[in-house]
């Protein structure tokens, strides 16, 4: 709703309402055709009003709530008002006495309270119409919610599968690398072993080379 809008229209109707009440006063003490122009002017300006009424209450249905049902209260005071001015014109226009004054108020009582009830069943139609289709939005979210926590679920499912397989690999990784570091480790004994096999044959063939060099050389002195 904008503010700026119902605050415009609000002034508007304030104007022609304290201009129908001027017309109103000099119905009083006129007659003739300075009457019915006067009655012309005055249907003319009141239907001006229940429009301008009709484009405020229009601008109240996208009002916060609390502040929606307490101007529309005033709005069907404004109503009572309007249609008040209007018996108060025709009593003018047909110049009744008190008597036919009196029968003719209380049909017209009766015919504003047909009006203003019709009008509660409208507002409370439009109430509900807003809440069922806000509940229709809601069980449309709720199922949009619903297909979308199923696509995450299976989602995550999938992912779920794909983490056991990586884990499968990784275990059947571990236990080859577990095998590779026991065959090193058992080729690292054998190459030590080798090696001291090795410097313990060069030891003895060194000495023995040795022994065959001093019983040449030196036994024989």
């Amino acid at each position: 709703m904008s503010s700026e809008q119902y605050e415009k229209l609000h002034e508007l109707y304030n104007e022609l309402y304290a201009n129908l009440q001027k017309i109103q006063q000099r119905l009083q003490s006129s007659y003739g055709e300075e009457k019915k122009k006067l009655l012309r002017e005055f249907g003319e300006k009141q239907k001006e009003a229940n429009e301008m009424l009709s484009e405020m209450e229009n601008e109240l249905k996208s009002a916060p709530p609390s502040f929606r049902h307490q101007t529309t209260s005033k709005l069907r005071a404004y109503k009572r008002d309007l249609v008040k001015l209007q018996m108060e014109a025709n009593y003018n226009a047909l110049e009744l006495g008190p008597k036919e004054r009196e029968t003719y108020n209380v049909k017209n009582e009766h015919s504003t309270h047909l009006a203003s009830q019709r009008s509660l069943l409208l507002q409370g139609t439009e109430s509900l119409n807003r809440a069922t289709d806000s509940i229709a939005r809601s069980h449309r979210i709720a199922a949009e919610t619903d297909a979308i926590g199923t696509d995450i679920i299976e989602e995550l499912g999938e992912q779920r599968e794909k983490l056991d397989r990586t884990k499968g690999r990784l275990v059947g990784t571990s236990e080859n690398l577990s095998k590779s570091r026991k065959i090193l480790r058992s080729m690292s004994r054998k190459i030590v072993t080798n090696k001291l096999l090795l410097s313990i044959i060069i030891i003895l063939e060194l000495a023995i080379l040795g022994g065959l060099i001093y019983y040449k050389f030196f036994s024989k002195r």
